[in-house]
């Protein structure tokens, strides 16, 4: 049976190739695979969100002390999901398993991180789906290349291409998320995975392309922000100055996230004890502070428009750090770059009301971009990423906002797999 099997994958390779063996283009064999990889993730990506948005709905109508027993029963059903079918992993094995495990992503966990992630997500957790999107479509790419026995770059490539395609069909900024799948990888040379751009560029295009039609996302600014009037060299100044408060948030988020890590390793409880903590704790987080729930994808419009105080806001802002620090921690799955989002939109607010002369869309915009850049260690995609996403057109302001974030990020990152591999 498996060698039938064989026989007709290769009989379906050849016929792919003859068609355009002797074209005189540069499209070719690859160009296709990669063009298929980015309609399948944008598939994947728009059936996750049809279904993330059908559980939220549902889930959304428990409000008040309600979302506490509702948020630990979600975290206890998320660890038995894991500890049951398989542990999907996070971020960091993403990052090693492209880096040193010649791009192979497995497969095999994926029914864990859609069920586990779709349940953390859908009643409020403080996390995003772009890291089981990411994980989802790059194993995708792991298992089409090997299906057509491609092996070193040329495999690490399609996993990286797999990656870029769900990161953008949520984000809908192709180029945005092509040069995130690289960024992520390493952070002290991004381009070390260069080779993968084109594939990551062509996939992120046919991924754009389903995901808007199926969802009609990513077709505009998600967030709304006043217009921004350059006003002169001093705004470089003050994107800096953003920039920097952003960055020491970031710092305290990172050290923060850390200490209550190291609180859960010293007692070694089941997985699904610690998702139920976890659960509890963010319930009473979102009783008292319900824009704290969520991952903020609709909270940063509804921070926009509330005229809410700035005592408010400063409460609002520790709460949301402390609430993303322990899902991450207690073993929720989830992404954590649109809550980081979140939580530099609060600071930018809360700086144009401790300063009203400052421009509130520089002030939001260039602490979206420096607490990302300083966490992810991803300045060029995370600026294109913000610059899509509010539609701010002039984003000189925001690459140095990102820059300072990245430059004066802690030492140690938080993702650990982006640290350099001793020789």
């Amino acid at each position: 049976m498996k060698l039938k099997r064989r026989r007709k994958l290769i009989g379906y390779r050849s016929m792919l190739v003859q068609p355009i063996k002797y074209n005189p283009f540069v499209i070719g064999r690859t160009f296709l695979l990669w063009a298929f990889l980015g309609l399948v993730g944008g598939i994947i990506a728009g059936l996750y969100w049809i279904v993330l948005e059908f559980m939220t709905h549902i889930l959304s109508f428990f409000v008040g002390w309600q979302v506490i027993p509702l948020m630990a029963i979600c975290g206890l059903l998320a660890g038995l999901v894991i500890h049951l079918i398989g542990d999907p992993g996070e971020l960091n094995l993403i990052v090693n398993n492209i880096r040193f495990n010649k791009g192979k992503l497995e497969p095999k966990n994926n029914p864990s991180m859609i069920l586990s992630s779709l349940l953390c997500i859908s009643c409020g957790g403080s996390l995003g789906p772009e890291a089981p999107l990411v994980q989802v479509t790059g194993s995708t790419g792991s298992w089409l290349g090997k299906i057509f026995r491609l092996k070193g770059e040329e495999l690490r490539s399609l996993s990286i291409a797999g990656m870029a395609s769900g990161f953008t069909a949520l984000f809908g900024a192709p180029l945005g998320g092509s040069l995130f799948s690289l960024e992520i990888l390493h952070h002290k040379h991004a381009m070390e995975y260069y080779t993968a751009i084109i594939p990551a560029l062509v996939a992120s295009c046919f991924s754009y392309v389903v995901f808007a039609l199926i969802i009609h996302l990513g077709l505009g600014p998600t967030w709304i922000l006043s217009t921004y009037d350059y006003s002169g060299i001093f705004d470089f100044v003050y994107a800096i100055l953003f920039a920097i408060s952003a960055t020491a948030i970031g710092w305290g988020f990172i050290y923060f996230t850390k200490f209550i890590k190291s609180l859960f390793d010293k007692k070694n409880f089941p997985i699904y004890v610690k998702t139920l903590i976890g659960g509890i704790l963010l319930g009473v987080i979102s009783f008292y502070f319900p824009l704290t729930r969520y991952f903020g994808h609709h909270e940063i419009n509804q921070l926009l428009i509330d005229n809410i105080s700035v005592k408010l806001l400063i409460v609002i802002l520790i709460f949301k750090v402390i609430a993303i620090g322990i899902t991450v921690t207690s073993g929720w799955r989830g992404g954590f770059i649109i809550p980081l989002f979140f939580v530099g939109a609060t600071l930018g607010l809360i700086i144009h009301h401790l300063f009203p002369s400052t421009n509130l869309s520089l002030a939001i915009i260039s602490c979206m971009a420096a607490i990302n850049a300083c966490v992810t260690r991803t300045p060029i995609s995370t600026t294109i990423l913000i610059a899509t996403l509010t539609g701010f057109s002039y984003f000189i302001p925001v690459l140095f906002a990102s820059l300072t974030g990245y430059f004066l990020a802690p030492k140690f990152p938080f993702i650990s797999s982006q640290m350099e591999e001793e020789l």
